[in-house]
């Protein structure tokens, strides 16, 4: 699954860090790109949203919106 989270509160590049420390201490996550207001997370299923805000929140930001996308494995045919 991947996770677009829309994020305020990032105003320096300390905060990005902090954001990005953050998700990547969250279980579940497998990767997290971060950038100015904006982070994309690829999860899997045991990942909640509420888990990724907590996270977020205790970097010192908030998260104002969020879109999931369901994604499936690439396999060989």
């Amino acid at each position: 699954m991947v996770s677009i989270l829309t994020i305020s509160g990032m105003v320096a590049v300390r905060a990005k860090r902090a954001v990005f420390t953050a998700l990547a201490g969250v279980p579940g996550v497998l990767s997290a790109e971060v950038d100015m207001g904006r982070a994309v997370v690829e999860h899997d299923a045991s990942t909640t949203l509420e888990a990724l805000r907590e996270a977020i929140t205790l970097a010192g930001c908030e998260v104002t919106s969020v879109k999931t996308e369901r994604r499936l494995p690439l396999t060989d045919l």
